[in-house]
């Protein structure tokens, strides 16, 4: 079981807690946590990748035991403390401004 933390209007949006968790079938990814995710919860879909294209959206960051990986390929393995369920893997809403 992969432990998630999502950003706080993404929480809002699903009706959940500060930490969701999903169960993976294979390889554990960036792509499969947002299949599962997007699969569990809906109303999610398109709030952290293009529907179609499937990129990260712009102001969405994903962070892997304190690494940011946000530009990392989303088939890259993820580390095994978030396989195991020690370290959540973050999704995070960055803030832009100036």
């Amino acid at each position: 079981m992969i432990r998630v933390v999502l950003p706080h209007h993404l929480r809002t949006l699903a009706k959940v807690g500060d930490e969701v968790h999903v169960d993976l079938n294979g390889n554990a990814t960036v792509a499969s946590v947002l299949d599962a995710i997007e699969n569990k919860y809906p109303m999610l879909r398109g709030t952290m990748r293009d529907h179609r294209t499937h990129k990260r959206r712009p102001l969405v960051r994903f962070f892997a035991c304190g690494e940011d990986i946000s530009h990392d390929p989303q088939d890259r393995q993820l580390p095994n403390e978030i396989v195991n369920g020690r370290e959540p893997f973050f999704i995070i809403g960055a803030i832009a401004g100036g």
